[in-house]
Parts: structure tokens; sequence; C-alpha cells
């Protein structure tokens, strides 16, 4: 079994060849299970969450494979673990063979999943956002911040960013970490600033207030909402999802979990129906996503195994030779 570290996946992977194995593997699907939910009690009261993400299929993202492969990330949530200097969410990835069983890799997860987090709001932008968007505004800086730009930017022509953030330090620290990218960044105080020139607006925050208002969005802006990953949880209000065409990464995740569209559907703001695609769709070519410059596109995105699944295949091909 090769054991595959966070700096071999950074080394491996792209945002374009990720975002092309994720777009075959939405078009042909795989098998994947909703994701299972375990409550792990502790003495302390501080309960641990264990996250198991299974996916199988024959069809591996780089061509078809007579075996297949089997796939499943296991993610344990602490959220003490802050207090001890660690990530909340610890991670790995499992792959096996898929008519043996035999596993081959043992990839780092927490690396694994925000490559393929921001390449998913990439690959959405590719169908969504306008050709020549070349502002993006960032709200968040996260772990995943950086990743989400770069992944936009890998998409389109993006050639200056504004990046807010509750706190201005973290901010900074992101801009300074892209200083050598090929497009400004901005830190900003002000949201309403950072929004509405920007032609693409990301948010990775865990807010359970609305950050984004829809009346500061430009005619043909795309809104891709990466956080709020619980029903509780919400980055965009009323008026975002009144204006906005929806789209989501798949409709079980996003309809159940994403309280960006949990709350207003469950509100009546706006309806099941309203919801006009996800990735498999846009990957397919059954729905042809943007189909406007004026038109504001919305991007929900909960997560799912299928991306893992994908990832995965393309990081152990890509370190093996194996493909």
């Amino acid at each position: 079994m090769r054991v595959i570290s966070a700096s071999d996946v950074d080394r491996v992977l792209s945002y374009t060849a990720l975002a092309d194995a994720l777009a075959r593997t939405f078009a042909e699907g795989v098998q994947a299970p909703t994701r299972h939910h375990h409550t792990i009690e502790r003495p302390d009261g501080a309960d641990t969450t264990l996250l198991l993400m299974p996916a199988w299929s024959d069809f591996c993202a780089r061509g078809t494979s007579a075996d297949g492969y089997i796939g499943v990330k296991l993610v344990t949530v602490s959220p003490d673990n802050n207090a001890l200097a660690k990530p909340a969410v610890m991670g790995v990835y499992i792959l096996s063979d898929g008519q043996t069983g035999e596993p081959l890799a043992l990839i780092d997860g927490q690396a694994l999943t925000v490559w393929r987090t921001a390449t998913a709001s990439a690959l959405a932008g590719r169908y969504l956002a306008r050709k020549n968007a070349s502002s993006m505004a960032m709200l968040g800086a996260g772990r995943l911040a950086p990743h989400l730009i770069r992944a936009h930017a890998a998409m389109r022509p993006i050639s200056h960013v504004t990046l807010w953030n509750r706190s201005r330090g973290n901010a900074d620290a992101v801009a300074e970490a892209l200083r050598d990218d090929p497009f400004e960044v901005r830190v900003v105080e002000d949201r309403e600033e950072a929004i509405r020139d920007a032609d693409i607006i990301s948010s990775a925050t865990i807010s359970e207030t609305p950050l984004i208002d829809g009346r500061w969005l430009k005619p043909g802006a795309h809104v891709d909402l990466v956080g709020a990953f619980t029903p509780k949880l919400r980055e965009s209000d009323d008026e975002t999802v009144r204006r906005a065409t929806l789209f989501v990464d798949t409709f079980d995740g996003a309809l159940s979990e994403g309280g960006d569209l949990v709350q207003p559907i469950a509100a009546g703001i706006v309806s099941r129906d309203d919801v006009k695609a996800d990735l498999a769709m846009l990957a397919s070519g059954t729905h042809p996503g943007r189909t406007s410059d004026d038109e504001i596109t919305l991007f929900k995105s909960t997560g799912c195994a299928l991306e893992d699944f994908a990832a995965g295949i393309l990081v152990y091909e890509t370190v093996t030779g194996a493909a």
C-alpha cells in the first residue's frame, strides 16, 4: 500500500487536471451512498463526529479500468481541537482495488479535501461564471481561501481579488501567501466594497448570518457558496437566492445540509424547482449552465464522496504511473 502525504498531493495535482477528472466522473457517475454520520460520545462532553464517505465504480478518472476502484474517506470532527492547536477536522482516504479489495493507497485526507472542494467550485465556475470574469471577491481566510482563489483563476482570467475576513490578520496572511501569484490581492474591511464590483464571489465561512446582500450583486455575477455546510448556517440572504439562478453540487447534499438553500426553501422564498441543475447535469451537458451575460448564478456545494473518489484516483495514478 502506498502512503501519499499532503506534500505529495500538493505536488501532483493541478486545478485544471482535477477539474477535468471531476467533470468526467460527474458525467459518468459512480456509486456513492449517503455518507455515514456517527457521534462518538466522550466523558468530557465534547463529542467527536465520525464521517464515512464511500464510493466505487469501474470508471477511472483518466480512463476505464476492468477492475475499477473502491474508495472511502474517513473523517473525524473534534471541535475542541483548536484548544490543542490542532485542526478540528482530520481525515484519510483509502483507495482499494475494485476487484480484490486490496488497499492501494492511504492518502492525506485534509489535503485531498481542500483540493477537491475548491476545484469543484471552479468546475462549476466553468459553466456558470462569465468567460471574461476578471475580478473575484473572497469571503473568509481559512485553509480553503487560497485554493478557491487559485482554482477560479485557473478557469477564468482573474486579474484582481478583494479579500474580506472578520479577522484582518488572517486575511493579510492569505494575501501574503498569494503574493507571487499572477493576480493582485487586496484586503478590504468593507464586504460591500468587496462584492459590488466582483464577477465571482466565493465564500467559505461558518457564518450563521448572511454575509452576501443580494442588492450588492451586479448583473452577470456568479456566487460560489462553499461554507454554511449545515442547515443552521448561512452565507447569503433571501435577496441573493431570489435574484440568482440556482445550482448545486448534488441535490441530496445541498438541499438537505446547505443552509443557504434549506432555509429559504423552508420559508417559501424559493422552491425546490428553482434549483435548476447539479454538477452531474452541467458536466454531462444536460443543462447548459449560464445562458446570458447578465444572468446572476449561484452555486451551493456541501461536498460529496464522488469528488474525493475522482481526486483520490487521480492522485494515486499520477504518483504511481498506474494510469
